[in-house]
């Protein structure tokens, strides 16, 4: 019988894994300069929203069984505020520093873990509940990213999945290595 909880332990490190490589093929396209472009007044530039993240990962992930996931220190507003000194270097600084919250925390978890209670602001979830509410959370703004870089990549966007046009090659080739032969 499958062990449910460690399952739901190695999924979720999977698609945690999954939407940072998303989000950083995304960003590898950009100059340093459309890191900071914003689509209307009312969007967020790609700085923005990983500034938004890293900030929430810190508060999330920092002690996550042991304390609330709502920092005391964490100033929500300030993440949507950029200065003309940010660089590049450090939006990506921002990325690796929240997500290696976020890995530290998922590696400390244990499947006994899976059902304990946690807080995010004085609300109790579950482990369960409370991962499954970040990698939706964190889905969300990662599609941002995605959406804003392809935008501004136009014609020059490189996929990060299955090329259009192409899901009959990529099923045939997929076929291929269902039988255990290689792909090309």
């Amino acid at each position: 019988m499958t062990d449910l909880p460690a399952h739901y332990l190695d999924e979720v490190r999977r698609q945690f894994r999954g939407y940072k490589r998303m989000g950083e093929g995304a960003m590898d396209q950009l100059s340093d300069e459309q890191y900071f472009v914003t689509l209307d007044p009312e969007s967020n530039s790609i700085a923005v929203l990983v500034k938004h993240l890293a900030g929430n990962m810190k508060s999330r992930f920092t002690n996550f069984l042991t304390s609330d996931g709502e920092k005391p220190d964490r100033n929500r507003d300030q993440e949507f505020e950029i200065t003309q000194n940010t660089t590049r270097v450090e939006v990506r600084n921002w990325w690796e520093e929240g997500w290696e919250r976020v890995f530290s925390a998922l590696a400390n978890l244990t499947p006994d873990d899976v059902l304990r209670t946690v807080t995010i602001r004085e609300e109790p979830h579950t482990v369960l509940q409370a991962l499954n509410r970040q990698l939706a959370h964190y889905a969300a703004h990662i599609g941002q990213i995605v959406f804003v870089a392809k935008h501004l990549r136009s014609r020059e966007w490189k996929t990060l999945s299955i090329p259009r046009g192409k899901s009959q090659e990529f099923n045939q080739k997929a076929k291929k290595f269902d039988r255990g032969l290689p792909r090309a």
